[in-house]
């Protein structure tokens, strides 16, 4: 079902609709600075990668999975590889009982067939009939659907943060615990203490999941699985590899290809 050419254009008048939808390829390298806005918003990704900022996390999205974002959620939208996305905007008073929170989707066949076709309509057939019909099932789909691991907290604390921050920046070189601790200017225990109560994971768990979240992106740019091991600091590419399905359930040669049959 072909998208209504309509929809490759963000809407410039109000709607009444409860779901809007956009469908639109973003390039490689675009950023969408810090901004909030009062309507949930769904990313989902047909094709690429995007990464998405928040003040509690980053959130990773490869193919045929979703970010989902509740009303006025502060974020960055960074596109890590040229991205073919179709987004559905929810209005603030029909997001009240969805998700109050981010979080990774995954897509399923049915979920997925049903953006299609309502994107097949044009925006003015939305606000009743069989788009609308359509958009309510959209609505109730969100309330159920599976979420994915693809999260990574990030603490409020300012020295922590600092530190996480950096670890970000560079994850190949990753400070000890006694040093990040020290950095920190806090007891090895307190730091512990802290970081899990802030993030959920301990500090050795978090790093970990640093090195795989920049995994997904390095091989989102069609970096070798040798490369990426190299450049995150693992030993050999078989310790890569065996993290890495372990956290995702696949091997990296095939996590951009395991996109769900219809």
């Amino acid at each position: 079902m072909p998208i209504h050419p309509e929809l490759s254009e963000f809407p410039t008048t109000a709607l009444s609709s409860p779901i809007i939808g956009y469908a639109r390829r973003q390039p490689q390298g675009m950023v969408n600075d810090w901004h909030a806005h009062d309507a949930a918003q769904l990313f989902h990704v047909v094709k690429g990668s995007i990464a998405i900022d928040t003040e509690s996390g980053t959130y990773f999205a490869p193919p045929e999975r979703a970010v989902w974002l509740p009303p006025r959620v502060a974020h960055q939208t960074r596109y890590l590889t040229d991205t073919d996305l179709r987004y559905i905007y929810v209005q603030y008073a029909h997001a009240q009982e969805l998700p109050q929170s981010p979080q990774v989707i995954q897509m399923t066949a049915l979920f997925r067939e049903l953006i299609l076709e309502f994107m097949s309509y044009p925006r003015s057939e939305t606000e009743a009939g069989p788009a609308a019909r359509i958009a309510a099932v959209i609505l109730d789909q969100l309330k159920m659907l599976p979420a994915a691991p693809l999260r990574l907290p990030m603490p409020q604390d300012k020295r922590l943060r600092d530190l996480c921050e950096g670890i970000v920046r560079c994850p190949a070189h990753i400070p000890s615990l006694s040093e990040a601790a020290s950095r920190c200017v806090l007891s090895v225990r307190s730091f512990e203490r802290r970081m899990k109560q802030e993030t959920g994971l301990s500090y050795r768990t978090w790093c970990r999941q640093v090195k795989l979240f920049r995994a997904i992106e390095l091989l989102a740019l069609g970096r070798t699985v040798s490369d990426v091991s190299h450049k995150l600091g693992y030993e050999e590419p078989s310790a890569f590899v065996a993290s890495f399905k372990k956290a995702f359930g696949t091997t990296p040669g095939r996590y951009f290809s395991a996109v769900p049959a219809l």
